[in-house]
């Protein structure tokens, strides 16, 4: 049971306003109406009768679909508090303070929740988090109190009220002090999917949160700082802000893996938002099955922004000068448009730059106009449909089908990677012939169906394709642990959103790709970008003191640029180092395990995934049930084996760490190694178990230099 859930907090005060000598008990009571509240609520929007109001069955199904979603989003969840704190103002929120304040504008207070909750006659009992009105529970300090007489945050057992803490913020008397709720939420045990950290956002999150949607934002976060939870939060405040325009545009959040994306789909739920769609870079561009994996040279050539100028030359070399004369016959009159005017018309579209298909498409037009010109000049009166049946004609046709014939994306790559002298003429000055021989197929593939494409190969498709056919734009764009993509990958994220903003979410030092990006700056301008804002979050609130410290060593290492996180956690966690000898290693992992499950919340036993199959047979052989990241832990299950490469993104209580050599070790070169220790490292909430046969790295034992 958390901490909090235990002892109320006395109130040492005298109570608000109304709520008598038992300020829990008040507390509970509006609970108990909030909820009544709400269940009134949802039965009014299933009640709703829309036989009457609708036009046709179109309309029909249009407005019961926003009434089911209404019905949806106003479920009750029991376990989840339905507000978690409260405000009470000296004023008015709005009303000038000179203005004085009887008559009800003294003392107005509010509860800030996950929803808004209104009475039957309208009157709000819970404010949704997202409100104007609620930003001063995020943002209000004693020197700076917003107005505001007293914060009250709640604590919770399941769906219980069970304790209360107040900040009196405009008592000069009451001196500022951490609060204890605050800390006991945070580290609260982590069983399940990913909470959402409405009752927790600190004002740097908030100010990052509450951001315009016209501009895009990078956030450069260290482990635990809650960067994903603001990105996330960051969507449902948008969706409360500017709800109508990004119904029309959509929303997306897009992960690293399915993993990780399980591990965070009940979040955006949770704050009631439904429709928020995810996806990982590799579903964006699943155009292909991939069924092969490139090697680390060939996957970062293809990765580079180099490959989008070859993709662009092969598309516009398909472009053919016309050397024949079009010749339209209509009825007993034959129109000739000479090759040089043809000529003139395909270099005007070609010089536009506009998409291939586009062009394509505006072609029998422009041809079609130039026929109309003769006609007018004949003395005929042509209108808008002799130039629609001209456009059509064969000869028309024929011409566009010689002159700018059809591309489809997938067949060029195809021939790109399988066609030496293709790519050498289109890669010329771009790739050198080392790096064209390194994306080159050893055996070509007969075709599309059959070929073995890689995920970097699913890519330079969907850059193809964006060049004959613009990608469609979303109104905004969620990308996390973006360090990890490559300039291509980046580039297809950004199309993505060519009329909307995006929300990038990373941290430097987790790159654990050869392609990482190095700057923030870089990977926002191959997002089509440049000059976003980017905001640095160093205060942690996950990772414990120690542990952070002890990862941070490798920082010099593997991203000497950025500042070493710290954390506002005021225990510093269990910590503990054991060196085993390497034939008791995988007793020894075991012995952690129990150690860990003895304690409460989920447990991670993190690996190389060179380690994971036989620490598997160990854990069954042991009796010890263990799930695969992304499944759901429960009070049954709690324990996770995690190989290495899938840790990014994902918590757990208490972590056991096995053999960190060897996770360096599975890595091409030792930079990208560091890094993936460091992800390892610093995925605890409350406790890491640190258990080696093999040397430390000399970064861990010494703080060590940085690698070459």
């Amino acid at each position: 049971m958390p901490a909090h859930a235990q002892h109320p907090v006395p109130e040492p005060h005298a109570p608000a306003a109304g709520e008598g000598a038992d300020p829990l008990g008040s507390e509970r009571d509006h609970l108990a109406a909030s909820r009544a509240a709400l269940r009134a609520m949802r039965a009014d929007a299933e009640a709703l009768n829309i036989a009457d109001v609708t036009a046709n069955w179109v309309n029909a199904e249009v407005l019961q679909g926003e009434i089911d979603a209404r019905i949806k989003a106003l479920a009750d969840l029991a376990h989840t508090p339905l507000f978690f704190g409260r405000l009470d103002y000296l004023h008015a929120p709005g009303l000038d303070p000179s203005e004085g304040g009887a008559g009800g504008h003294d003392g107005e207070n509010f509860y800030i929740g996950r929803r808004h909750v209104h009475d039957a006659h309208g009157d709000p009992m819970v404010i949704d988090w997202r409100a104007p009105v609620s930003q001063a529970f995020y943002r209000a300090s004693k020197k700076d109190p917003l107005d505001l007489r007293m914060r009250r945050r709640f604590g919770y057992t399941g769906g219980e009220l069970t304790a209360y803490e107040d900040e009196h913020l405009s008592d000069p008397a009451e001196a500022e002090r951490t609060s204890q709720l605050l800390q006991a939420e945070i580290e609260r045990p982590r069983v399940g999917p990913m909470r959402d950290i409405v009752a927790t956002i600190q004002p740097e999150q908030d100010e990052i949160v509450r951001a315009g949607i016209s501009g895009s934002v990078c956030v450069q976060g260290a482990p635990g700082t809650g960067k994903t939870a603001v990105g996330l939060h960051r969507v449902a405040y948008l969706l409360y802000a500017h709800r109508e325009r990004l119904a029309r545009s959509g929303t997306l959040v897009i992960g690293p893996n399915d993993s990780f994306l399980h591990y965070i789909e009940q979040v955006l739920p949770a704050l009631g938002e439904l429709e928020v769609k995810q996806a990982t870079v590799d579903s964006l561009v699943g155009h292909v099955e991939v069924r092969a994996k490139d090697d680390a040279v060939a996957a970062s050539v293809k990765g580079d922004a180099r490959m989008a100028e070859v993709l662009r030359r092969a598309v516009r070399a398909h472009i053919t000068p016309p050397e024949e004369a079009c010749v339209v016959v209509r009825g007993s009159r034959r129109w000739r448009i000479p090759a040089y005017e043809l000529q003139e018309i395909v270099e005007e579209l070609r010089d536009r730059d506009i998409r291939y298909g586009a062009a394509r498409e505006a072609l029998p037009q422009r041809i079609a106009h130039a026929v109309l010109v003769r006609m007018e000049q004949a003395g005929e009166a042509p209108d808008d449909r002799v130039q629609d049946a001209v456009a059509r004609n064969a000869a028309v046709k024929a011409t566009v089908k010689a002159v700018w014939p059809p591309v489809d994306p997938a067949k060029l790559v195809l021939r790109l990677l399988g066609d030496a002298e293709f790519l050498a003429a289109h890669a010329e000055g771009l790739l050198t012939p080392e790096e064209q021989k390194a994306i080159l197929w050893v055996k070509p593939a007969r075709s599309v169906k059959s070929a073995k494409w890689s995920s970097a190969d699913a890519v330079l498709i969907d850059e193809a394709m964006d060049l004959v056919a613009r990608t469609p734009s979303l109104g905004h764009v969620v990308l996390d642990e973006a360090q990890d993509l490559s300039p291509m990958q980046y580039r297809a994220v950004g199309r993505r959103c060519t009329t909307g903003s995006v929300t990038v979410l990373g941290d430097i030092a987790q790159g654990t790709t050869p392609w990482a990006t190095d700057t923030w700056e870089e990977a926002l301008r191959h997002m089509g970008k440049p000059g976003s804002v980017v905001e640095e979050l160093t205060q942690g609130f996950r990772v414990p003191r120690e542990v952070i410290a002890y990862a941070s060593r490798l920082l010099p290492a593997i991203a000497p640029d950025l500042r070493e996180a710290t954390s506002i956690r005021e225990a510093a966690g269990d910590f503990e180092i054991r060196t085993v000898r390497p034939e008791t290693l995988d007793a020894s992992v075991l012995a952690a395990c129990h150690d860990a499950l003895a304690k409460e919340g989920s447990i991670g036993l993190i690996a190389a995934d060179a380690r994971v199959p036989g620490l598997r047979a160990a854990l069954e052989e042991d009796g010890l049930r263990c799930l695969a990241p992304g499944e759901e832990t429960s009070a049954e299950a709690r324990l996770t084996l995690v190989p290495a490469t899938l840790a990014k993104g994902l918590e757990y209580d208490y972590v056991v760490l096995d053999e960190p050599a060897a996770i360096v070790d599975g890595e091409p070169d030792e930079r990208t190694g560091l890094r993936r220790l460091y992800v390892c490292l610093t995925r605890p909430v409350s406790g890491l178990t640190v258990v080696h046969a093999t040397g430390l790295p000399e970064q861990l034992t010494d703080g060590g230099g940085a690698v070459a």
